[in-house]
């Protein structure tokens, strides 16, 4: 089943990177869940999953995505323009989300985001709601791409530094140029080194600490691993533990 949708906003970070505004008239969603976008291209219906950008509330739909030159779908989203329709699924699905993370009861607790490229869209998605916030003692976002124009949001994140100062600790890492305001790190080499840690002054321990990880798999393996040889364990629902993950392909 599929809505349908209009695109009445959108945004050119590079000549591939892209966010789209579309209204319609989706079933609430929780902060971290993703949305299906469809087309029908001839007699095939093509559809893919994108996660939701803005946080919940009112009928404005925002994805962040990638124009993959091979792509069924992607190519022609970015190809969309404000008035343009498309399908859109009535209901966000997911479990990237604060909801999944196990409440605790120890002091000095906190949230660690860990994303790459697109994903940091789910993490946006949290980070503008009062949850993150009224839980956690400490956020911290480790946001890692490749070049500085692939830095979609850069602004919004830095305004939420400023609303947080004592809070929220931002780490961008561009590994493929020299930056001044970011490392060029890897995120899973950032953190077995201890770069990352000592970099934002907070440690990562099964004691203190919950860790999201979302993007692409070799991001998502290595620092896993790093993060389950350090004692934490994997976040399911009928074991707790600290390591929630979402694979963005």
């Amino acid at each position: 089943m599929w809505i349908e949708g209009e695109v009445v906003g959108r945004v050119d970070w590079n000549d591939k990177l892209f966010s789209l505004k579309i209204r319609a008239d989706v079933q609430p969603f929780i902060a971290g869940q993703f949305i299906k976008l469809s087309q029908v291209m001839g007699d095939k219906r093509v559809g893919r999953a994108y996660s939701i950008v803005n946080s919940p509330g009112g009928d404005i739909i925002e994805v962040l995505a990638v124009s993959v030159e091979d792509g069924q779908l992607s190519p022609n989203l970015q190809q969309l323009k404000v008035g343009d329709k498309l399908d859109v699924s009535p209901k966000a699905s997911g479990f990237m989300t604060l909801e999944e993370i196990p409440n605790t009861s120890f002091e000095g607790k906190q949230l660690w985001l860990l994303a790459t490229g697109t994903a940091v869209g789910p993490f946006i998605s949290m980070l503008e709601t009062d949850e993150p916030w009224n839980r956690f003692e400490t956020v911290v976002l480790v946001y890692g791409v490749r070049l500085a124009e692939d830095l979609a949001y850069k602004e919004q994140l830095l305004q939420l530094e400023r609303r947080y100062p004592n809070q929220f600790k931002l780490v961008f890492s561009v590994t493929r140029e020299d930056l001044p305001e970011a490392i060029q790190t890897r995120i899973s080499i950032g953190i077995q080194s201890g770069e990352i840690q000592k970099l934002v002054g907070v440690e990562i321990t099964a004691q203190d600490s919950q860790v999201m990880l979302c993007g692409n798999p070799d991001m998502i393996s290595d620092t896993n691993k790093i993060l389950l040889d350090m004692g934490l364990a994997k976040n399911l629902r009928r074991a707790p533990g600290q390591i929630t993950v979402e694979k963005y392909w």
